[in-house]
């Protein structure tokens, strides 16, 4: 426990290096990326404060989830989607991070209960090219919007971006100042939308100072991951 506040300070610390006006400081949100972390390790990092989880594997996510329903967590899926599992995760998340598809997003918005707050979504925006990695291409995004604020049962609220690994700064700025660019299109373009969902654990610092309102944490509060079947 005194590990994570140390590591959560630490990176509280960090940021208030960048010398961020009240209002931007004020909107950043820490979302702690949760998967291979058991349901003790969350409920110890939400007592210190984390209360914005994110989840990767949805029958992972399901069995923690089960054992905190005491705690006002905020469940972020930022995961892969398959379309075999949109029930659920429409059913069991606030938000969903990483939609790159209409069909998927039809599944979504179908299977959100009406009794529930729309489902908030980010497009997962792929900058880098990478052909392995999920996310829609930019050229393609604003058809994919205009197409999402369609759905009665979704709310888009931005996009999310996870840039190609590098330890060079000045590569990680490049990276992420593109996303930022695709996020401005969209404003431009009318949307209402306010989140802007990039900077992890080794690049969470260079995706603020490019405007990330959401920064995704996971090894730089928990350390290196253990994978364990016990949760």
């Amino acid at each position: 426990m005194t590990t994570l506040i140390n590591k959560l300070q630490a990176i509280l610390t960090n940021i208030q290096t960048l010398n961020l006006d009240a209002n931007t400081l004020k909107n950043l949100k820490v979302l702690a990326v949760s998967k291979a972390q058991s349901a003790a390790t969350i409920r110890q990092a939400y007592d210190a404060g984390l209360h914005l989880f994110g989840e990767n594997y949805l029958q992972e996510a399901l069995e923690k989830q089960a054992q905190l329903t005491d705690l006002n967590i905020e469940w972020h899926f930022i995961g892969p989607i398959q379309s075999n599992k949109t029930q659920l995760i429409a059913q069991q998340f606030m938000w969903v991070q990483s939609v790159d598809r209409l069909k998927i997003a039809q599944r979504l918005s179908d299977a959100r209960p009406a009794n529930m707050a729309p489902l908030q979504v980010c497009l997962q925006v792929n900058i880098s090219g990478e052909q392995s990695k999920s996310g829609v291409e930019p050229s393609e995004l604003i058809e994919l919007a205009k197409s999402i604020t369609a759905l009665p049962r979704l709310k888009l609220r931005g996009l999310m971006a996870i840039p190609a690994p590098t330890i060079n700064v000045e590569e990680q700025k490049l990276q992420l100042k593109q996303v930022k660019q695709c996020f401005d299109v969209l404003v431009a373009e009318g949307f209402n939308i306010d989140t802007l969902s990039m900077g992890m654990s080794d690049d969470y610092l260079a995706a603020i100072e490019q405007g990330a309102t959401m920064i995704r944490i996971g090894s730089g509060l928990f350390g290196a991951r253990q994978y364990s079947t016990k949760l």
